[in-house]
């Protein structure tokens, strides 16, 4: 039975349907623009306007109604990267929501947690584990799912969009310290990994619609007239005169200043070592002579997220590092 990854954006929703799994094999994938403007329902009111648009998704398009799985874009959890001394599965299953009181801001009756392992030392002496916790309030994850379920959809994986980027980008062991900056439309989040193990999260207001709402207003244009300057010119001086750029270029800046700010972090947190390479995921990611300002601006090695492998080619996709957490959806291994 194919597997359906959905990632529900301010601005528009992308679907894979394929093969699940770490080799993941697509046979559909699609993305259309959000009318709503909405990733995650905040009252009832906004919740029905998201269940009539799934229920016209899966209509027109004769989506399968098993094995859904979606993401939860960070503005609405709390992700936290934390070393504790090491413990066995059973210890550390005791002692978990004990950690996530001191480091989830949510009141432990409303919290939904997971929490993964990432690093468990073979040697105990002096050293500790990492591990993941993620955390939500409860009635935003129920209300979220109601969507789906009174669709007749029942969702069969929810984790956040860090957690599917982290796992479509793949960062090796043997890789440099990188920073992963995925920049959707609604914000942007950052990702340092050291030798394959995630380091810390963080995420931040603000992605690529602050870019049409600039352009839009600086030179009055038309909403769909204002996407296609964004995507035609972007960052590159030698196009309209450079006049795009310039105007795109002070919010471009702000994400490089976050980048910078990320990397400055990690190398206080650990002496002698230094972020040596970033790569940039999200719809922003293709972004005309973006990747070229956060190499010369940053100093240092970037790479342009390829969700669907070398090749890079999957039917009906024409910015591939926006499925980047859909793909990491349907990677995901049961």
């Amino acid at each position: 039975m194919p597997t359906l990854a959905l990632d529900l954006g301010t601005y528009s929703i992308k679907v894979l349907i394929g093969k699940p799994g770490k080799s993941a094999q697509v046979t559909k994938a699609f993305e259309v623009i959000n009318p709503t403007g909405i990733a995650h329902p905040g009252d009832d009111a906004q919740a029905e306007q998201l269940r009539q648009m799934m229920t016209t998704l899966w209509q027109d398009y004769s989506l399968p109604k098993a094995q859904l799985r979606l993401s939860l874009p960070e503005s609405v959890v709390a992700t936290k990267v934390i070393s504790i001394p090491p413990l066995s599965d059973s210890e550390l299953a005791s002692a978990i929501h004990w950690q996530a009181e001191r480091h989830i801001p949510i009141p432990k009756e409303e919290l939904s947690l997971q929490y993964q392992v990432i690093a468990r030392p073979a040697n105990k002496q002096d050293a500790t584990m990492q591990v993941l916790l993620v955390g939500a309030r409860k009635p935003l994850v129920e209300r979220y799912l109601s969507l789906f379920q009174d669709i007749g959809v029942e969702p069969t994986l929810v984790e956040t969009q860090a957690v599917s980027v982290y796992r479509n980008v793949g960062v090796a062991e043997s890789d440099p310290v990188t920073l992963i900056a995925h920049l959707g439309a609604s914000e942007l989040v950052l990702q340092v990994v050291t030798a394959g193990r995630l380091d810390f999260v963080v995420s931040h207001m603000g992605g690529g619609t602050l870019l049409t709402r600039v352009l839009q207003t600086t030179l009055n244009l038309e909403a769909g007239q204002t996407e296609q300057y964004v995507r035609a010119y972007g960052l590159d001086e030698t196009q309209f005169e450079g006049k795009v750029r310039d105007i795109l270029l002070p919010q471009a800046r702000e994400w490089l200043r976050e980048m910078r700010i990320a990397m400055q972090y990690y190398a206080n947190e650990h002496t002698g070592a230094s972020v040596q390479r970033i790569i940039l995921s999200g719809g922003v990611a293709s972004l005309r002579n973006f990747a070229g300002l956060v190499s010369a601006e940053l100093g240092t090695e970037v790479l342009v997220a390829a969700p669907f492998g070398p090749s890079g080619v999957v039917e009906n996709v024409s910015n591939p590092p926006s499925f980047v957490v859909a793909m990491g959806l349907l990677q995901y291994e049961d």
